[in-house]
């Protein structure tokens, strides 16, 4: 625990905010772990990248105005109910597959509670222990009633045992960390348990991945609580079994009498079949929940009022389709095969069209990935592209191999997350892992269209990797650098990320980071200015270099970039 960040005593919406964002960090880091896992309801491989997505999209869309969540809002803006209503309202709607559906239940069922206790007029101050103990409990609750036909070992089974020992240590008299530490513990024993429930997770010796994926969610609760840095990496918990614990989990008799597992076990629907349904009410989609439920398996009809995210999977998509008609207005179908999607997992590279998706922070930026054939897509300072917005650019480009320029650090996983899940589309997404704007801009330079995705892939990430980068912008406020002390208002030069030069001037620290950039050699050096640089910024660093380096090519692009005046890269 840092000792300039002691225990909150209570859950407010500055804590809630970082709950979320380390639970995004959580799950992009634990991404493909969780995918690897995923063996149940079927073994779609998605779990991680659809909890990922769903959260990821959700946070992004709750940063846009109000009015998007009719009824989302409270009518105080940047409180805790009205963030949290705001979220479960985003999360149902970027819900992606069966996790994605029931983390929005999850959220559903915290949001409810701090509602709750903001109108009885407790919640001014934040959730104190007994509410934190009682919004699990509602969080467990919501996800066990999403489900048509619960099954035992998976994420509701550690839902419940969080729950369960979160009530229990509130009503001891612990303290928040107490309940938050307690619900976490209870939930990694439950998911260590879960292949004794499931023989499909003992066969393949690993516990279950949405189990796994919300022990991440109380881990990030925890550490904000504890006093944590909400970036701090998450640590994952034992997900595979030790040899013991497998030998002890295959020998369990093969029927618990649980509904699901024998489906799962032998094969299943071969579509998954998903959408959004307006115009309906509670009698119309008890009627469709009870349809679905007759047509396939992993029935999820959740939400509410005026808005429900549909889940099943079915071997007749137009039944399933059609009942959502019968019943309101379906938008924002989405089907796969599951079939496809596995064999899109293990897709081989072909020549043919190669389409590229460059994210860009500035107008100017934007002009020149786009002039050089790329679709760009904005990722700036407070706006920075969500992997559900690069998904979207991804299906967009019009070619079955796309490549993505992430073009900042991180913005990488973002793009890692968006192209696994393009490849249930049985599109082929590779991630060049640009780090920087002038990254970007080399490995698009030697981009070959008529190439194979594979030979432009090795190109554009020695290109990119090749690239030495640098850049200037202004100390926001005092701090502690790499290369010492900075005051607010300070010019700061950073090589790679790390600030190397401290100083005042614009002009004289861009020069200090071309040196150093040319220091190990170099024939073409970018500059592009940005917000507070301009084109006689741009154009001073040039003339040094050119000064020092007689022979040295000097690029000037007038990238429209906030935070950062000057970018700088040598090749």
């Amino acid at each position: 625990m840092s000792v300039d960040s002691p225990r909150l005593e209570r859950l407010d919406a500055q804590a809630a905010r970082r709950w979320a964002v380390a639970t995004r960090s959580a799950f992009a880091a634990h991404r493909a772990e969780l995918d690897d896992l995923n063996v149940f309801p079927v073994p779609d491989g998605d779990t991680g990248t659809n909890l990922y997505i769903t959260l990821d999209s959700a946070l992004e869309a709750a940063r846009e105005p109000r009015e998007q969540y009719p009824g989302s809002d409270t009518g105080v803006h940047g409180t805790l109910a009205g963030d949290a209503a705001t979220l479960a309202r985003a999360t149902l709607l970027a819900a992606r597959g069966n996790s994605g559906v029931i983390l929005s239940q999850l959220v559903r069922g915290l949001s409810e509670v701090i509602a709750e206790t903001a109108t009885s007029g407790g919640g001014g101050g934040g959730l104190d222990a007994p509410t934190l103990a009682r919004a699990v409990r509602r969080a467990s609750d919501r996800a066990y009633a999403s489900v048509t036909r619960p099954v035992e070992g998976t994420i509701l089974t550690v839902a419940a045992a969080a729950a369960s020992a979160a009530e229990l240590a509130a009503t001891t008299g612990d303290d928040l960390y107490g309940v938050a530490h307690a619900a976490l513990a209870a939930a990694r024993v439950a998911l260590a348990a879960t292949p004794t429930q499931l023989q499909v997770l003992a066969r393949a010796g690993v516990v279950d991945a949405g189990g796994l994926g919300y022990v991440l969610v109380l881990e990030a609760l925890e550490l904000v609580i504890a006093g944590e840095p909400a970036t701090d990496p998450v640590p994952a918990p034992v997900a595979r079994l030790s040899p013991s614990a497998l030998r002890a989990a295959a020998h369990l008799d093969g029927d618990d009498g649980r509904h699901g597992d024998a489906r799962a076990e032998r094969g299943g629907p071969s579509y998954e079949v998903m959408y959004l349904l307006s115009d309906s009410d509670e009698e119309a989609v008890a009627r469709l929940r009870a349809r679905l439920d007759v047509l396939g398996d992993s029935v999820l009809v959740v939400g509410g009022e005026d808005l429900w995210n549909v889940h099943v999977h079915v071997d007749d998509v137009g039944a399933a389709i059609q009942a959502g008609i019968e019943a309101g207005k379906p938008h924002r179908i989405a089907v796969t095969h599951f079939g496809d999607q596995q064999r899109a997992r293990t897709l081989v590279s072909a020549h043919g069209p190669v389409a590229v998706v460059a994210c860009a922070a500035g107008e100017g930026l934007a002009q020149v990935f786009t002039a050089a054939g790329a679709l760009s897509v904005f990722n700036g300072p407070g706006r920075r592209a969500s992997a559900g917005q690069l998904l979207d650019a991804i299906r967009s480009a019009g070619s079955r191999s796309v490549i993505v320029l992430p073009n900042e650090k991180d913005t990488v996983l973002a793009a890692e997350a968006a192209a696994s899940a393009a490849a249930e589309a049985g599109l082929e997404v590779h991630v060049v892992r640009s780090r920087s704007a002038v990254q970007g801009i080399a490995a698009l330079a030697v981009f070959e269209p008529a190439a194979s995705s594979r030979d432009n892939l090795i190109a554009m990430s020695g290109a990119s990797s090749a690239t030495r980068n640098g850049a200037v912008t202004v100390a926001a406020r005092e701090s502690l650098t790499s290369a010492g002390p900075c005051q607010s208002g300070d010019i700061l030069g950073t090589i790679g990320g790390d600030v190397v030069v401290v100083g005042h001037d614009l002009g004289v620290v861009g020069g200090q980071v071309v040196a150093r950039l040319l220091d190990g050699g170099g024939e073409l050096l970018t500059v592009i200015g940005g917000a507070g640089g301009g084109a006689e910024l741009s154009a001073a660093i040039a003339r040094l270099a050119r000064e020092s380096h007689g022979d040295l090519e000097v690029s000037i692009i007038d990238g429209g970039q906030a935070t950062y005046p000057l970018l700088l890269g040598v090749e």
